[in-house]
């Protein structure tokens, strides 16, 4: 199907002008950027290539929002693994600039992932998206290593037997080993590791993961991060990781920090939230938690980020723009990432003719929000 464009030529040459110029700009604002501060990762020993991810991501966060997407390369409404679709690519003609991706069930050896995307296709997946100048972000919805029941199984106090001394310590580390096979197995054809940015045991406020605070202590949950970070940097010697902590509602900085594993484990901050039928608590609450996050990270020094939102079906026709829009744009949060179009009735992002589509077009259109298209001649990765 043919993207959807406003078809006048003063309009379709003013937009290009308008690309030219604000990627002109942010160019030359990544190109001091490298100069102008030291990058500092929670891997002390991370590549040139993920050290350069940190610190244009920071930099850019100053200027813009990128927009990610979870699965677009895989499926959308209507369709599955066809090679080069997207369903934003297919309202707006631009690829998302942030690509979410999920590597549940690579703890059981399975061929696929919980969502049923193979891990050779995501693994091919990313690095086409690193290639062009796109950011992966990857979750784990893993299998409870104490039972082998899912992701949501919350029936024992899992973590605490998981960390060091605990008595399926083993099990998790088998677990992460089947991870760090896949990590390192994300490079190009001439052997170059491509970055990703790593967020396991998300939304750990919430009380449905097996890693979540109704199932273990603070520190607990700061022993299982810690261990895991170490284990992937310095024991499995994984050199292209930047580590996400994303929680889920939180009411004050202490709340949110409460669980927090300490700077020198964390290079991005972030948050889940979804919207639903009120707009207005919707608004009210994103603004509250966008202020409390952007207040930690200037504090610590993270980037700050939109780890997960959306609203299912999306049924208002001006909801980009009306609801999300002028919350997001308050803040400088360095990417924003849509929840998964998986079929009519569970998709976050508009596909050809669906209500919001046109909206989303201007939506792409405002200078804050980056897709694709901006992004790649940037070159982040240098």
């Amino acid at each position: 199907m043919q993207p959807i464009y406003r078809t006048d030529p003063n309009y379709v040459l003013m937009k290009h002008l308008k690309k030219i110029a604000l990627s002109v700009i942010a160019a030359s604002v990544l190109s001091a950027s490298c100069t102008a501060q030291k990058v500092v990762t929670a891997d002390k020993k991370a590549s040139a290539k993920t050290q350069a991810l940190y610190a244009n991501l920071q930099k850019l966060t100053d200027t813009y929002t990128l927009f990610g997407h979870q699965d677009d390369l895989a499926y959308g409404v209507g369709w599955k693994f066809e090679n080069g679709r997207s369903d934003v690519k297919s309202v707006i003609g631009s690829y998302p600039a942030v690509y979410g991706w999920d590597i549940g069930h690579i703890e059981l050896d399975s061929l696929k992932e919980l969502d049923g995307v193979p891990f050779e296709m995501s693994r091919r997946f990313m690095v086409q998206v690193y290639e062009r100048g796109g950011i992966n972000t990857i979750s784990w919805h893993s299998t409870n290593p104490v039972n082998g029941k899912s992701a949501w199984d919350t029936t024992e106090h899992s973590v605490k037997q998981l960390i060091p001394g605990g008595a399926k310590h083993t099990a998790f580390k088998n677990s992460l080993d089947k991870v760090a096979k896949f990590l390192v197995s994300l490079k190009t054809a001439d052997g170059t590791m491509v970055p990703v940015i790593f967020r396991p045991f998300h939304e750990h406020t919430g009380s449905w993961f097996w890693w979540c605070k109704n199932t273990c202590t603070p520190e607990e949950f700061k022993s299982l991060w810690r261990f895991t970070v170490d284990y992937l940097t310095k024991t499995k010697k994984l050199n292209n990781l930047l580590f996400s902590y994303s929680s889920a509602d939180f009411n004050s900085k202490e709340d949110f920090l409460e669980y927090y594993p300490g700077d020198e484990y964390i290079d991005v901050v972030g948050f889940d939230i979804y919207c639903f039928d009120n707009q207005e608590f919707f608004k009210a609450k994103l603004d509250k938690q966008l202020a409390i996050l952007q207040e930690v990270a200037k504090e610590h020094h993270k980037i700050p980020a939109l780890t997960e939102t959306g609203y299912e079906r999306v049924p208002m026709a001006n909801w980009w723009t009306e609801t999300l829009l002028p919350v997001l744009s308050k803040y400088n949060m360095a990417y924003a990432l849509m929840w998964r179009n998986d079929r009519k009735e569970h998709f976050y992002a508009p596909y050809p003719g669906q209500v919001s589509a046109d909206d989303f077009i201007r939506f792409y259109n405002h200078p804050k929000i980056m897709f694709q298209d901006k992004l790649t001649p940037l070159k982040i990765y240098k």
